[in-house]
């Protein structure tokens, strides 16, 4: 998948298979494997989300399944809206 397709919160997303998540007390680290480069999922609520999204039908799903706050959804779409720029998820 291209890194350069815009993120839209109505489609299917996961975590890239190139992707391992270690869990942290703060949320995650991320690496991948290609590009060697580590990354991090700043709270553990994210953490939830990206997990959900190979649940889910689209990515507004998966923070309802994360129960993330109404208040907070923007900030968490943002959020997916570039680890889909970095390459840590992709579409489905």
């Amino acid at each position: 998948m291209s890194t350069d397709a815009a993120f839209d919160a109505d489609r299917p997303y996961r975590l890239s298979p190139n992707i391992a998540l270690r869990p942290e007390p703060f949320g995650a680290l991320a690496y991948d494997f290609t590009t060697r480069k580590l990354s991090f999922l700043k709270t553990r609520t994210l953490v939830e989300v990206v997990r959900a999204l190979e649940k889910q039908p689209d990515a507004r799903s998966a923070l309802v399944s994360a129960d993330v706050p109404d208040g907070e959804r923007e900030r968490y779409l943002d959020a997916l809206a570039g680890l889909l720029s970095a390459g840590t998820i992709e579409a489905r």
